[in-house]
Order: C-alpha cells, then structure tokens, then sequence
C-alpha cells in the first residue's frame, strides 16, 4: 500500500477510519434523538425538523411494509428529483430491510424499463411530474405498487424565493387514478407503523446504476457497510458538524450528492439547504441566508456559480469546504473561486461502483485538477491496462482501487465482475477504467478514460488536459473536446464551446484555434471549434461528451 501521501495527510486525521456496525438508517435516528427540533431540512423557506423527518420516514416505512408488503431485500426504485420526499423514502426503504434503487429523473419511459426489469423491483416512490413515465410500465415488468409525491407539500411557509415551476404549489397536482397508485399524503397519512427489522453492516442496501457508457446500465451492488465508508469518510475528512449548513444542488439519486450532500450531514446532525433544480442565483441567495458552510458539486456548476455576472454583490464568506467530481476544475476557474471567497477547491474522485470518493484532496493543501490522495483505508495504484504490472510516480496508467467503500460486484452480472476485479497482495482491487497517475507526494490525478483518448497522428491528445486550456480563455464559458475523423493525422481534436453571454457576435471561432496555437503543442490544439448555446449535460451535471462524439460521427459518417 502507498504511503508517500501519508508525509502530507491533514494534521490531526485519524489514517484509518472504524466504521459503524450498524445500518445507515440508525445515522438518522441517531441524529433524531440529539437534534429533535433542529433543521434537518430547509426547502424553499420551510424546515423539516430532525424529529419531523424521522417520523415521516417511520410513517413511510410502515406503510411499504404493511401495504405493498415490502420485505427485507426487497427492490424499491426511488423516481423523484431533490426533494424532501427523496430523504425520507431512502430512509424508509432502509429502515425495513429493503434496497434503494435511485433512478435518473430525466429518463423516460423505454429506459426506465430495463431498471424496473433488471432490478425486479415490484414498488416504485415517483415524483408527480414523472409518473406519466413510469405509468406505463405499472403491471408489466413485475411493478405492481407506486407512491406518488407532490414536491409542493414541502412548501408550507411563505417564502420570497425563486420556487421552480416543478415545485411550486401552481404545478399540476398528478393524477393518480391507477388503482396500482396511491399518494404521498395517502400513505404517510394511513398510520401505520412499521415493525421491527434488523439490518446489519452487510445487508444491501443500495443499487446504483452504472451510466451505461459500456453497454445496458449495470446495477452496483452497494452494502450499508459501503455506504458508511463515504459518508462516514466525508464528514470526518471535511469537518461536517452539527453547526454546518450544507447546500445540496447534485441530485440525490447521483451517489455523490446523495453520500455528500444527504447521508454525511445527517450522520453529523448538520442542516442541508436544498434545491430540486440549479439556479446560480437562487443558490447564491442561499448561501448568504443561511450561512453554507459546505457545498459539494460538480464542475460544471462552479463555473456557471462564479460566470453569474453579479455574483460578487452575494456574501459567500461562510464557506468553510467548496469540492466536487466528476470532471477536473479549469485553473482559471478555481483562482476566480479562491479570489472571491478565499477558498481552494478540494477536487475528489470515486464512482458509482465505489459510491462516491476513494480520493480527496486534503482541504487545507488541495492541488487544482488534482483527484487527490486515497481516502481512509484506501490502497490505489496504477497499473499498465495490458499488462497490469504496477507502475511508479509520474508514469500514466489504469486507476485501480481496493478498500471498504467499493461494490461487492454487478448485479447480476457475473461475467462483468470477472472482468472488473483481481486479486494482488491478498486484496481484491477493482479497475477504474481511469487512466491517472501519482506525483511523488501521492497525489492522483486524472489523465481521462480509457476510450476517450484522442490519437492525433501517434500522439496521444487527452481531451480533459486541451479543455482545461480552453477555459483559460477569457471568452470561454464552457468546453468539450471530441476526436475527429483527420486525412492527415488520422483523428484531431475540436471543441465545441459555449461563449460567455457578453462575448457573443465578438469573437470567431477561428480566433479561438488560432489563440490555442499559442498556448499549447501543435498536435494537442484543436483545428476546428464550434459554437454552442448550450452543451448537453447528464442529470448530475455530466458533460455528455460522448453524445456530442456520437453526433460527430454520424454527420462525418
């Protein structure tokens, strides 16, 4: 196991971190009986105590144990943007016994298919705006039972905030006429209570699904172990307290936002500001009103937070903790975070097969587009993709991973573990797919994906190291790389870009070829840059690089 990060672990951190040998949901009630009266919850301007949120989620769960007849085991997809309903139905599923399935709440119908058939989930909790979606699928594929929730329930104070359309009280009530639905309001208010179930450490208790970027969406089967190695790791490693107030803007079916942004602050008894949709300038209201001292995201957000033109009339001193995944921080933004709050980004990297973090970088003495160090128990190497021999500081290889957080295999898919894990040194390690690499004082940091690696006349073009260039520019807003089909070269690289608001009709896109001609070597800048209003993104704020490689492709044949 790698040591040389230990020479600049944070002071005082524990190296090694005991878990609970109980469930996830005991976090909860544990926090329930400290805290009883403190926010647990702040929606739009209306609390949800920690006393309120646990007998809800007690309500919950006796109704899915005594009605549909949910049993320990049991699949329940959860279908439902950030909500409070979200909270207290992963919470009640946990609480008897059953599996969290959380669902993306942008698919439709055709792809939610193969998770109710592949999970063999009977019970589904769905938001009321997406239950057309699901609707159809209610007596076929083995879904028999549905609780549908309505997000305006949770707005019962008068509030002077931005409220999106999807929860405001003015939205459509659903219609849930189906005898195989019933409401939220009906189910919380039949009474029933739940009856006791023991759940231990290695009952499963989640199962996320992969992206789907290598065939059909797998499920990753996660225990209540594996969750408390994140969520437990993350408060510790980033001081969540009591007195901390975390503002939850990464959806909560996304394992990040859902350990980070949920699970850690209410194992710590902090409060969590939550928004059901993105709005840099509601989330900076946020911050300054409530005092955030904590904000777990993505990438993406923080450059669309810090382009909002008046962000600096906002008072953000509360920060304490700013970080994220899922894609690296552009330099040139992370100095703008830093400039204005005092805070450096704390990058961290994990994945659905490790439910979020096996990295993070220590908040004190983070390195920019950096993954960070091993997290608590963690043992990551780098290894050759062909060959798997181990490799030094400094040499680019396949991530691999080994510690308490990581899955206990595909559901059901025996032939993809197979290819996923090996042993070594008496470990089971599990292949990221990730090419990366460690600088001599243990840091990792991300090089890209395996299959995303450009091949520019024999040179290697990492698509992550020309975006973070781009957004150098000045009138750069956002930035993908995609590889494109070259006579000459074979394949070369081209960006698509969205321009900051004020720099539209200025510049061209032959400007921004001929300015990263001067800022990086000739085989790495891209020969070709389009425009964009927007690019696509994932519910979790993903850039979707490859539906922009795929579009490419099919119009170049």
């Amino acid at each position: 196991m790698m040591e040389r990060h230990f020479e600049f672990w944070p002071e005082r951190m524990p190296r090694s971190l005991p878990l609970p040998q109980t469930s996830v949901h005991h976090n909860l009630a544990v926090s329930a009986e400290r805290y009883q009266e403190k926010a647990a919850i702040v929606y739009y301007g209306t609390e949800v105590s920690y006393r309120s949120l646990l007998e809800e989620v007690e309500s919950l769960a006796g109704y899915l144990q005594r009605e549909p007849g949910v049993s320990r085991g049991d699949r329940v997809i959860l279908y439902l943007q950030n909500s409070p309903q979200f909270a207290v139905a992963f919470y009640a599923v946990l609480r008897i016994g059953a599996v969290v399935v959380p669902v993306n709440p942008m698919l439709v119908t055709g792809e939610l298919e193969h998770y109710v058939e592949d999970s063999g989930a009977e019970v589904a909790v769905v938001g009321g705006e997406l239950y057309p979606q699901l609707a159809p699928l209610v007596g076929r594929s083995g879904l028999r039972h549905v609780v549908v929730a309505t997000y305006s329930d949770y707005l019962r104070e008068p509030t002077d905030l931005a409220v999106p359309e999807v929860v405001s009280a003015l939205a459509p009530a659903p219609e849930v006429a189906d005898e195989a639905a019933v409401s939220w309001k009906a189910a919380l208010g039949a009474g029933l209570a739940p009856e006791p179930v023991e759940v231990g450490p290695e009952d499963v208790a989640l199962l996320p699904y992969t992206s789907g970027t290598t065939g059909r969406p797998k499920g990753c089967v996660h225990t209540h172990r594996t969750l408390q190695a994140t969520l437990v790791g993350a408060a510790v490693w980033n001081g969540v307290t009591p007195a901390g107030v975390a503002l939850a803007t990464l959806p909560f079916f996304h394992v990040t936002g859902m350990q980070h942004s949920m699970n850690a602050p209410f194992y710590a008894g902090s409060t969590v500001v939550l928004m059901t949709r993105w709005d840099r300038e509601l989330a900076a209201r946020l911050v300054e009103r409530h005092r955030c001292t904590h904000w777990t995201n993505i990438s993406t957000m923080v450059v669309d937070f810090l382009a909002n033109p008046e962000i600096e009339e906002y008072d953000l001193g509360s920060f304490e903790v700013v970080g994220g995944g899922g894609a690296p921080l552009p330099a040139a933004v992370g100095e703008k975070l830093h400039e204005l709050t005092g805070i450096r980004y704390a990058e961290g990297y994990g994945l659905s097969e490790t439910i979020s973090q096996t990295h993070m970088n220590p908040p004190a003495r983070p390195k920019l587009q950096c993954l960070g160090m091993p997290s608590f128990d963690v043992d990551a190497r780098v290894v050759d993709p062909e060959t798997l021999e181990e490799l030094g500081p400094e040499a680019e290889g396949e991530i691999l991973v080994s510690g308490p957080q990581v899955f206990r295999g595909y559901w059901k898919r025996p032939e993809a573990d197979e290819a996923a894990f090996f042993e070594r040194d008496g470990k089971r390690f599990f292949r990221t797919g990730d090419i990366g690499m460690y600088d001599r004082e243990g840091y990792f940091f991300m090089v890209d994906r395996l299959k995303r690696m450009i091949n520019a006349g024999g040179y290697k073009v990492w698509p992550s190291e020309v975006e973070s260039t781009l957004y150098e520019h000045p009138a750069i807003q956002e930035a993908v790389v995609i590889g494109v089909p070259d006579e000459r070269r074979g394949e070369t690289a081209k960006a698509v870009v969205v321009l900051r608001e004020a720099e539209r009709g200025k510049v061209s896109e032959e400007e921004i070829v001929e300015w990263s001609r001067g800022q990086m070597a000739a085989y790495k800048y891209p020969r070709t840059v389009e425009f964009t209003d927007a690019l696509p993104k994932s519910g979790s704020g993903k850039i979707l690089w490859r539906e922009l490689q795929e579009r490419e492709q099919a119009r170049t044949g």
